[in-house]
């Protein structure tokens, strides 16, 4: 079975204040992301040398706290292979909502707000996207990549991606309510979950681990 290492970035400023961080900016890892993407390395390079993973791929988002989780990964890694980009990986577009606090959005958009906390999957952000519409440009690349992985069983990919773009996916994969995907699932930063492919349904090898420091 080929195995999908599915990674959310490490901490931001953003991440760390509780606001909505998508498409309107492409801030820096923080000091502490930095040294979470570095102790996300160790963990995946002890992950990794467990799996049968002869052919490894690196897929990220093109978003900057993407690229320099998976710097953090690739040091770690021997013989890493070039990195891929993929912009239906990136972070749901916020629209109005970009830089708020969830207390923010719902004093500016009670109504909006609440419909969305109850289906984010088929409610949009004021001038931005819904689940629906990330899922809509995501789920095809990860799609192709689950395909590669069922075909070879010393596959492996590892893939930097955002909260929402997880928490979608592995709720489809679970074959959960999608209306569920943010109530159900915790994405925390520098956190990783490993997905088996090529036995029939997807195995759940872990969900949101987080790596622990040396």
């Amino acid at each position: 079975m080929g195995n999908l290492v599915l990674v959310r970035h490490a901490s931001t400023d953003a991440s760390q204040e509780g606001r909505n961080l998508g498409q309107g900016s492409d801030p820096p890892l923080s000091e502490r992301g930095l040294q979470l993407a570095d102790e996300l390395g160790r963990a995946l390079a002890s992950e990794l040398s467990a799996l049968p993973a002869t052919e490894l791929r690196l897929v990220t988002s093109p978003a900057l706290r993407c690229r320099q989780t998976a710097e953090g990964i690739t040091r770690h890694i021997g013989s890493a292979p070039e990195v891929e980009a993929e912009r239906g990986l990136l972070e749901i577009n916020y629209g109005s909502w970009e830089g708020l606090t969830a207390a923010e959005c719902s004093a500016r958009d009670p109504e909006r707000r609440a419909a969305w906390e109850a289906d984010p999957f088929a409610t949009s952000a004021p001038k931005g996207e819904s689940g629906a519409d990330v899922a809509a440009r995501a789920f095809p690349i990860l799609e192709s990549i689950e395909a590669w992985l069922a075909a070879g069983q010393s596959h492996a990919a590892v893939i930097v991606a955002h909260n929402h773009v997880n928490r979608l996916r592995l709720a489809a994969l679970m074959g959960w309510r999608m209306a569920d995907y943010r109530r159900r699932l915790g994405q925390e930063p520098g956190c990783y979950s490993i997905v088996a492919f090529g036995g029939g349904l997807p195995l759940m090898r872990r969900v949101n681990a987080v790596p622990v420091g040396p």
